[in-house]
């Protein structure tokens, strides 16, 4: 009985021990995990809109009703070029591909072009899912027209279509849905004069 007691006790300091380690270990570096998302945040949002040097959050009213109408969006940006005329809108999106939720990061730039797309952080597959992260996959979204909606193709992709990747056609439609949430929200946002400069 003693044996299974002490047993008990040492196992009760490791865990507190493991637990207090785990805290502080958060504490350290939650800031600086924050700090890194933001940077990984701004350089997607430049390489999706390059053609903007600053961005700006857009109204909070609007970015409501972008959320409640067009799923899934969660986030959305104004792009300004150096002489702080507006040149596009980013759109951050969270669809659900194959291994839980995607984060797409889409540049339309006004004329209505697609400058860019970019993924986040994901859970997809290694090897299938996750190539949508690798260029070969992602710049296909570049120069579609916001005039349709981008489709998915499991063969040759033509027009305003893109080519599926090999094994992971849900993460393909997936990353499509995030692009064209973002165009649905992009021709509303130019319907309404939501942009201004």
């Amino acid at each position: 009985m003693k044996e299974i007691f002490k047993t008990g006790v040492v196992l009760l300091i490791i865990c507190f021990v493991a637990a207090l380690s785990l805290a502080f270990t958060n504490e350290i570096t939650k800031d600086k995990i924050a700090e890194q998302r933001m940077m990984a945040n701004e350089l997607a949002k430049k390489e999706v809109l390059p053609a903007a040097a600053t961005f700006q959050d857009v109204d909070e009213d609007l970015l409501l009703e972008l959320i409640e109408s067009y799923s899934p969006i969660i986030e959305a940006y104004i792009g300004y070029n150096d002489s702080n005329e507006v040149v596009g809108i980013v759109f951050k999106s969270t669809p659900t591909a194959f291994g839980g939720a995607i984060e797409v990061v889409t540049g339309i730039e006004l004329s209505g072009e697609v400058t860019g797309l970019r993924i986040g952080s994901h859970q997809e597959t290694p090897g299938l899912g996750a190539k949508a992260a690798d260029a070969d996959f992602y710049a296909q979204y570049a120069g579609k027209s916001t005039e349709s909606y981008i489709g998915v193709s499991k063969t040759a992709a033509s027009g305003n279509d893109i080519q599926a990747i090999t094994g992971a056609t849900i993460t393909s439609d997936a990353v499509t849905v995030g692009a064209n949430a973002s165009i649905d929200a992009f021709k509303m946002i130019m319907e309404t004069g939501g942009v201004g400069n």
